[in-house]
C-alpha cells in the first residue's frame, strides 16, 4: 500500500456574471414562493454576507428587469411549455424567467451565453432533468426573440 495522500480539489471559481446570475435565480425563486416585494428581496439579498464576489449591477439588472416583466416573459414562454408557468417547480421558473429575460432584453449577451448560463444554473440547483427542460425551452424561444442573431447565423 503507498502512503500518498491526495489534495482535495478546490472548486472553480465562478465568474462574478455567474454568480450575479445565481443570485439574481434565488432572488426570483424568492419571489415566487414567498409573492414578497422585489424590493425588498433584492435589499435583503444584498445586505447578506458571504456572498463572494459578483456583479451587483448586473444582478440588480436581472433581479428587477425579470421581475418587471415577468408577465410579458411568461406569455413569451408559455408556448414552449408543457404546463402552466405557475405548476413549473419554483427553481425552473426561476431560471426561465431570468433566461427569458436576458434573450429579450441584453442582446449584448449572445444567446448560446445565456441558454448555457441558464442550463448551468439547472444543473446546479434544479431536478434531475432540470436542464433538458431548460434547454428546450430556452432554445425555442431564442430564435423568436433573437432574430437579428440568428439571421447573421444564416448568412
Amino acid at each position: 500500500m503507498s502512503d500518498t495522500t491526495v489534495a482535495p480539489v478546490a472548486a472553480p471559481v465562478k465568474s462574478p456574471r455567474r454568480r450575479a446570475r445565481e443570485l439574481a435565480m434565488q432572488g426570483i425563486y424568492q419571489w415566487r414562493v414567498s409573492g414578497n416585494d422585489p424590493a425588498d428581496i433584492e435589499k435583503q439579498m444584498l445586505a447578506e454576507k458571504n456572498l463572494g464576489r459578483f456583479d451587483k449591477p448586473m444582478f440588480s439588472l436581472l433581479l428587477r428587469g425579470a421581475l418587471a416583466k415577468h408577465e410579458t416573459i411568461a406569455e413569451q414562454l408559455a408556448p414552449h411549455l408543457d404546463r402552466a408557468m405557475l405548476e413549473l417547480s419554483p427553481v425552473e421558473f426561476a431560471i426561465l424567467m431570468l433566461g427569458g429575460f436576458e434573450l429579450t432584453n441584453l442582446p449584448d449577451v449572445p444567446y448560446k451565453v445565456v441558454i448555457n448560463e441558464a442550463v448551468e444554473l439547472a444543473k446546479t440547483f434544479g431536478g434531475t432533468d432540470g436542464h433538458k427542460y431548460v434547454n428546450g425551452v430556452l432554445d425555442k424561444l431564442a430564435p423568436q426573440v433573437r432574430t437579428a442573431e440568428f439571421a447573421k447565423r444564416k448568412g
